[in-house]
């Protein structure tokens, strides 16, 4: 009996998202597929094979893209500001990633890592602004 690993959902995504990217023809794309991995369809790629096939795309021209925002990571002495920075951002609906034009707009930093407690604190309150401005409209 042979033990089948599959690959992650999301990897099978990063595939085609790459395909369509590169702009292949489904022939183009099988070709490779058996060139690279040696499988007539994504579906039976290996997680080796995966990998190989998406360092032949990234060497192609595929540019993955990174996710629009993440909750960064802090020492405890600053969680609980990050968790009312977190929650405010929540109930405006507002991703990572606008706070990150806030920290280097505000903080004159690169990241919230960078942010110290007093930073922070302008941080909560430009969100408050935010959010009472929000209310009015």
């Amino acid at each position: 009996m042979e033990v089948v690993m599959l690959i992650a959902k999301t990897t099978l995504a990063k595939i085609h998202i790459a395909k369509q990217q590169l702009a292949m023809t489904d022939d183009e794309y099988r070709t490779v597929l058996r060139s690279v991995a040696d499988v007539g369809s994504a579906k039976d790629l290996t997680p080796e094979g995966a990998h190989k096939l998406l360092k032949h795309f990234e060497r192609c021209g595929f540019q993955p893209k990174r996710p629009a925002g993440r909750r960064p990571n802090v020492d405890g002495s600053r969680a609980q500001r990050l968790q009312k920075i977190e929650a405010l951002l929540a109930a405006s609906g507002r991703p990572w990633s606008y706070l990150n034009g806030m920290v280097k707009r505000i903080c004159k930093v690169d990241a919230i890592e960078f942010c110290d407690g007093e930073m922070l604190g302008k941080l909560i309150a430009a969100l408050q602004i935010d959010a009472n401005r929000r209310e009015r409209v």
